[in-house]
């Protein structure tokens, strides 16, 4: 029991001294780190609001404002190590090395996030664009700094890495994607009221984009019919379910009007000997 005394007593005394040579040094390196915390996040305040303010990206803007917090306080550290007397040499050797080891171990993640910092300032494209990348499309539903979130028809949710869309050929439709399409029709119809009952039927649809106007006309000629194709620009999240109803709304409209959809026929003829 007396040597649990003494051992408490020690360590009080060592703790005492320790007080009375270092309390300055603690008490200033506490309030340095205070006056750091609040700094940063005036900093951070600042720049987020100024960067708003020139129409910056939203992600850019939390990006650097994070960023300029994340430097103050790193900066008001080494201050406060300065004033405990610590030697901030070692960190710093440390931190590299460390610095070294996850930048081999996280180059991914790092070319992601150069490249999400690259598609928010160039703006390729934007939220609710339609884009197509390595073989797959849909709607941007987000961009983050990391990764891209597409919607495709079907509602399916698609991540892909930053780095594939900065590498690799993208295509932006916006909102619409375009459907080409061709019925064809019997040589004895009336070709121009074809293509003007075609017109008149994608036209009426509202899904379409009202902005670029349908192309018909004649494609090519077959044997048995006159192939009328056309062209209009229907919504990604509808893609399949506009172009459908309108494949349908076409034939009703040619057999309302008697235009003739032609089959390959045959024509055979007995010759008697």
């Amino acid at each position: 029991m007396d040597e649990q005394l003494q051992e408490i007593n020690k360590f009080y005394d060592v703790m005492m001294e320790f007080l009375a040579n270092y309390s300055l040094q603690i008490l200033g390196a506490i309030l340095i780190m205070f006056i750091g915390v609040i700094a940063s996040k005036y900093v951070h305040k600042v720049t987020l609001r100024l960067l708003l303010k020139r129409n910056l990206d939203e992600t850019v803007s939390k990006f650097s404002a994070n960023l300029m917090r994340f430097l103050v306080i790193a900066m008001m550290a080494v201050l406060a190590l300065g004033k405990l007397g610590i030697s901030i040499a070692p960190f710093i050797a440390a931190l590299g090395a460390v610095s070294l080891t996850a930048g081999l171990a996280l180059q991914g993640s790092v070319s992601n996030f150069a490249a999400g910092i690259v598609l928010i300032i160039t703006k390729p494209f934007k939220i609710g664009d339609t884009i197509t990348v390595h073989n797959v499309y849909g709607e941007v539903e987000d961009i983050k700094l990391a990764y891209t979130v597409l919607v495709n028809e079907d509602g399916e949710q698609i991540t892909i890495p930053n780095k594939f869309m900065i590498g690799d050929i993208l295509v932006n439709s916006f909102a619409y994607r375009i459907v080409e399409g061709s019925v064809g029709i019997a040589y004895e119809s009336d070709v121009k009221h074809a293509i003007a009952t075609i017109t008149q039927t994608i036209t009426a649809c509202k899904d379409i984009n009202p902005d670029n106007e349908p192309i018909v006309g004649i494609e090519k000629f077959n044997d048995s019919s006159i192939d009328i194709a056309y062209r209009y620009w229907a919504p990604t999240q509808s893609f399949f379910k506009t172009q459908y109803e309108i494949n349908l709304e076409i034939f009703h409209a040619l057999q309302k009007e008697k235009i003739a959809i032609p089959y390959p026929q045959r024509e055979i003829r007995m010759l008697e000997s």
